[in-house]
């Protein structure tokens, strides 16, 4: 091993974001090092305003009304053997086995957490609040299981700016800080960031401030300012996702509304007078399905099948590029469809005229135009509610028209009715397994980088949806007259003749609603131009690339940050044009990675659907981070001056008194 020319200098990876996606790269550095770095010297610095283990997003400091959207049992962050790693497998609890420890006196946790840990069962849902005690005990196992010569140093401070050349040592500014931190490696967890309001955002903002009116912008809704809602006044709510629910909880038993249970055995809303009157529409016009209520037994669909490593290598190795809606999504659709038919074959046979070996023979060679595929199902399947038909439950009220806004309350209350009892009836199986195609389908997608919004928001829309309870509430809520469903298509436009905001929906034709409030019930756009992060501002300007949805381009494997200079585009024409990939066309200015700086999470093209996943799910997340962590370590190792290694001191907290700019900040 080499030894540095100045012995006082230890090698040092600096990590800006302290959420769940540090957290979990901590733990892969903890897992790898032994193997690949030894008991050399190292100094890992954790940049983040918020506490390390939650980050800003799972921070203990929210509201206790505030739900996970998975069960206890189905949160994990660590790996298991179906990780697909070079690194170490490394098992630890899941949230639900991390609750029975601490129930039965294993863990320690802080008071106050006793109430919720008793209740808390394998499949509830768990509050954020525990889910960051878990969090943070994971961050503090992942330290604890570092080397004795690798220190830990925090920083609660606000990263602004990396600066450095592509063949030397990095530094990173701290806001408040007035001599930055050398790094010889530089990673970027940062999870879900601001962002600027785009311009029809702004106009409407603009809009509002002229009129006295209210606007809410896209924002993790712990951090926005719902009190400026007023009891009994119309709000219109666009967005129906999570962040709709989260809002809806907020403004109601955030407000003391309180439920209790009819005669029927479903919950009746009791008002505390202080809710506003929710007006909520979207694109699809109806809620994103919910959590499925059963645990799948029997066979499981074989994953991958039509959407595999093999696949994906094709497209890749493609000298044209490739088009997601002509090369891409007739893949997935052909995956989605095997897992749904394997397991309506084999766990409902009686709902079939054919055998499973046939039909599945039958179903590889039919072509992508469809046409042989659905002729294959309908002699296959005879009832039409057993066969999958991905656009229509992509666009679930296409075509459908309300005489009035009435006949629209009763016609959603019966669509969520419907998915209620399909998502807890293990008779519908089917979805569950098109649920795990989904997620394998996911951890294929990570390879092929920016491949637009569809895929993100439809996987969201079927896959993460709430929890079943909280769609009883929302019936509940529909019933006492405090939420109202505006439908598909929902437009919303300033009249400035009546100085107010107007929702239309495709729905029920002719009919308008007016407010003088509006709430925009989705994350910011996690886009490098407009984001309010000062670093990946800083970043884009020296010259890291971007796709065209305005991701951070990142390789797919480790998360090297991709610079502009020798990255070809590919398929300029293409309605979702991409960048080269590691396997496609080379590039013909150089590598374009770059050797010191990393990305991991949502803000790149790389994103893979949470820093925390199932167990057994072979989670991308979990192999981007133990692909980083062997990468960094094994840089360190070949090219980076050691010293001799030193016992690791107490973790260092640097915590400066909070300045202006630490308003926002990484948390994943």
């Amino acid at each position: 091993m080499s030894r540095s020319a100045n012995p006082s200098v230890r090698p040092s990876v600096v990590i800006v974001g302290a959420g769940p996606r540090g957290t979990g790269l901590i733990e892969r550095i903890a897992a790898n090092a032994p193997e690949l770095y030894g008991d050399a010297a190292l100094d890992l610095h954790l940049v983040d305003p918020h506490p390390p283990g939650g980050g800003r997003i799972w921070r203990a400091d929210q509201s206790p009304l505030l739900w996970m959207n998975s069960t206890a049992e189905d949160v994990t962050m660590f790996t298991d053997e179906s990780a697909e790693l070079d690194g170490p497998v490394r098992p630890g609890p899941s949230l639900a086995e991390w609750a029975r420890a601490v129930r039965d006196g294993e863990i320690p946790v802080a008071p106050g957490l006793a109430d919720a840990l008793a209740a808390l069962g394998p499949r509830d849902f768990a509050g954020r609040r525990l889910q960051s005690a878990y969090l943070s005990w994971v961050y503090e196992r992942s330290v604890a299981a570092l080397p004795p010569s690798v220190a830990v140093h925090e920083h609660r401070q606000r990263a602004v700016r990396v600066s450095g050349p592509r063949d030397g040592r990095q530094q990173v500014h701290l806001a408040g800080r007035p001599t930055p931190l050398p790094a010889d490696l530089v990673v970027l967890t940062l999870g879900h960031l601001e962002s600027e309001l785009a311009p029809d955002e702004q106009e409407l903002s603009d809009f509002a401030a002229r009129h006295g009116l209210t606007y809410l912008p896209p924002a993790f809704t712990a951090d926005s300012e719902p009190s400026a809602l007023r009891p009994g006044e119309p709000v219109l709510v666009r967005g129906f996702g999570l962040a709709f629910v989260d809002l809806m909880v907020l403004l109601t038993e955030g407000r003391g509304g309180t439920y209790t249970t009819g005669a029927d055995g479903q919950p009746v809303y009791r008002p505390s007078g202080r809710e506003p009157v929710l007006h909520v529409g979207s694109r699809r016009g109806v809620p994103y399905h919910s959590k499925i209520g059963y645990t799948m037994d029997g066979e499981r669909p074989p994953l991958p099948r039509f959407f595999g490593p093999e696949q994906v290598d094709a497209l890749l190795a493609r000298t044209d590029g490739f088009d997601f809606r002509r090369d891409v999504r007739p893949l997935i659709d052909k995956e989605l469809g095997f897992a749904h038919y394997h397991r309506l074959f084999t766990a409902h046979p009686a709902r079939t005229r054919m055998n499973w070996p046939d039909f599945e023979e039958k179903y590889a060679a039919a072509g992508p135009d469809g046409a042989a595929l659905r002729a294959l199902v309908g002699a296959a399947v005879p009832d039409p509610a057993d066969r999958l038909d991905l656009d229509a439950l992509d666009h679930p009220l296409d075509g459908l028209r309300y005489p009035d806004a009435e006949a629209l309350q009763d016609g959603l209350r019966r669509w969520i009715e419907a998915d209620l009892a399909r998502r807890h009836d293990p008779a519908h199986s089917p979805d569950l397994a098109v649920f795990l195609a989904l997620l394998s389908v996911y951890g294929q997608l990570v390879r092929i980088g920016d491949h637009g919004p569809w895929w993100h928001g439809f996987f969201s829309y079927l896959a993460s949806g709430p929890p079943g309870p909280r769609l009883r509430q929302l019936l509940a809520l529909s019933r006492a007259g405090v939420v109202r469903f505006l439908g598909a298509g929902t437009t919303v436009t300033a009249d400035a003749r009546r100085g107010v905001f107007r929702a239309e929906s495709a729905s029920v034709p002719g009919e308008s609603v007016e407010a003088r409030a509006l709430v925009e019930a989705r994350l910011p756009e996690a886009t490098v131009e407009r984001t309010r992060d000062a670093l990946l501002r800083a970043l884009y300007a020296d010259g890291a690339a971007t796709t065209p949805t305005g991701l951070l381009a990142v390789d797919p494997v480790d998360g090297r940050i991709l610079d502009r200079t020798g990255l070809p585009r590919v398929l300029a024409s293409s309605p979702t044009p991409g960048f080269a990939r590691p396997g496609g066309p080379p590039c013909t200015g150089g590598d374009p990675r770059h050797p010191r700086r990393f990305a991991l999470g949502p803000h790149t093209d790389a994103r893979s659907g949470g820093a925390f996943a199932r167990p057994r799910t072979n989670a991308p997340a979990f192999r981007q981070n133990d692909a980083t962590a062997r990468a960094l370590l094994t840089f360190l190792r070949d090219r980076a001056a050691l010293p001799p290694a030193a016992p690791r001191p107490a973790v260092a907290l640097v915590r400066p008194a909070p300045t202006p700019e630490d308003s926002h900040a990484a948390d994943q």
